[in-house]
C-alpha cells in the first residue's frame, strides 16, 4: 500500500473518503457531432472523486487535511501522482480492478459542457474492509470525516451508515455527500447531510418544487435524527441551510458561466476548513459558498485558488433567516 504520509504524525482535522475516485479528463471540441472523428484539444488530468476534490480545495485553503481511497490499475497510479505532487497526503489501498476515468469535453461554439462517468471498478469485501481500517487509523484523531461521492460496484447501500456507526464511536463529525441508494440507507450518525436539491428529493420521493417543501424535506432529516444539519445547494439559486432550531438561505454570487465540475465538492471542503477554524457553521458555509463559486473559473477540475476564494468570500451575501424549527 502506498502512504506518502502517515495520518497520524500531523494529526489531520480532516479526513476524507472518496469509495469512488476518478482521473479526471477534460478536453475541448468546437462542435460535437455524433458519428464524426472530433478533434480536441489538449488534455487536462486531474484527480478526482467527491472526497478527492475535497481534500484538494481544503489544502488549497490552508486546512489540515488527509484521503483515503481504493487506487487501481494505470489509472489509479496516474491518479495517485497527481495528488501526490499537489502536496497533499493520503493513504491508497490497493484493488484489483482499475480506477475508473471520468471525461469532461467543453464545446466551445455553445459554451455546453458533456460529462461522460462511468460506473467505476468492482470492490471486493476484503477490498471494503480495507479501506474501512484505513479510514479508522487516519480518523481516530480527527475533528471531521468528509465521505463524498458514489459507491462504486460491490459496495453495499449502508456502507456509508457503517462509516456514520465508525464516526459515532471515535466521536468525530461526519460530513457526508453523496446520492442514490447510499444517502437513502444512511439513517443516524450525519452531522452535516450537503445534498443536491435532485439528491434531495430523491431521498424522500417528493418534486419538492417550492422553497417551503425544500425546507420542510431537509427538517424532515433532522427529524428523524438522519442528520443535525441538512445543506441544500441550489446552483445558481444559493443554497438552504436547515438545522433543528434556524434556517437560512445563502443567496449565490453572481458569477460569468463557467464549469461548475466540483463546486459541490468545493463547497463542502471549504466549509469543513471554515468548522476547523472555530468559525460558526452560518459564517462556514460562507465560505463555502465562495469556494464553490470559485470554481465556476477554472479549468476542467483544477482546484480554486486560495486568493479567490477568499476574495468572493468578502462578497458573499448576507444569508437571509428563513424560520425557526419546530
Amino acid at each position: 500500500m502506498t502512504m506518502p504520509a502517515d495520518p497520524t504524525a500531523n494529526r489531520p482535522r480532516i479526513v476524507t473518503l472518496t469509495m469512488n475516485p476518478a482521473l479526471d479528463i477534460t478536453t475541448s471540441v468546437e462542435v460535437v457531432r455524433p458519428t464524426d472523428k472530433l478533434r480536441c484539444s489538449a488534455t487536462r488530468y486531474d484527480p478526482g472523486g467527491g472526497g478527492i476534490n475535497v481534500a484538494r480545495v481544503a489544502h488549497v485553503l490552508g486546512g489540515s487535511v488527509f484521503a483515503v481511497f481504493p487506487a487501481g490499475g494505470s489509472h489509479g497510479g496516474h491518479m495517485t501522482r497527481l495528488l501526490s505532487d499537489a502536496g497533499v497526503p493520503f493513504a491508497e489501498i490497493p484493488i484489483r480492478a482499475a480506477t475508473r476515468e471520468s471525461f469532461t469535453v467543453n464545446e466551445t461554439s455553445s459554451g455546453e459542457q458533456y460529462r461522460f462517468v462511468l460506473p467505476g471498478p468492482h470492490l471486493s469485501p476484503h477490498e471494503q474492509g480495507r479501506c474501512l481500517q484505513e479510514l479508522r487509523i487516519a480518523a481516530r484523531s480527527s475533528e471531521f470525516v468528509v465521505a463524498s461521492g458514489s459507491l462504486p460496484p460491490g459496495v453495499p447501500t449502508d456502507f456509508y451508515q457503517r462509516v456514520a456507526d465508525m464516526c459515532g464511536q471515535l466521536g468525530v463529525r461526519l460530513i457526508l455527500d453523496t446520492s442514490g441508494g447510499g444517502l437513502r440507507q444512511v439513517s443516524s450518525g450525519v452531522f452535516l447531510l450537503k445534498a443536491s436539491l435532485r439528491e434531495l428529493r430523491e431521498c424522500v420521493g417528493r418534486p419538492l418544487d417550492t422553497e417551503a417543501e425544500q425546507l420542510a424535506a431537509a427538517r424532515e432529516l433532522i427529524e428523524r435524527g438522519r442528520a443535525e444539519v441538512v445543506l441544500v445547494s441550489l446552483g445558481a439559486a444559493g443554497a438552504l441551510l436547515a438545522t433543528g432550531h434556524a434556517a437560512q438561505r445563502f443567496p449565490s454570487i453572481p458569477m460569468p458561466s463557467g464549469s461548475g465540475v466540483g463546486a459541490g465538492d468545493a463547497m463542502v471542503g471549504a466549509i469543513a476548513v471554515g468548522l476547523c477554524r472555530g468559525w460558526p457553521l452560518v459564517k462556514s458555509v460562507a465560505l463555502g459558498v465562495a469556494a464553490g463559486a470559485a470554481m465556476l473559473m477554472t479549468p476542467g477540475t483544477a482546484v480554486c485558488p486560495r486568493a479567490e476564494v477568499e476574495r468572493l468570500f468578502e462578497l458573499v451575501p448576507e444569508p437571509t433567516d428563513i424560520g425557526a424549527g419546530a
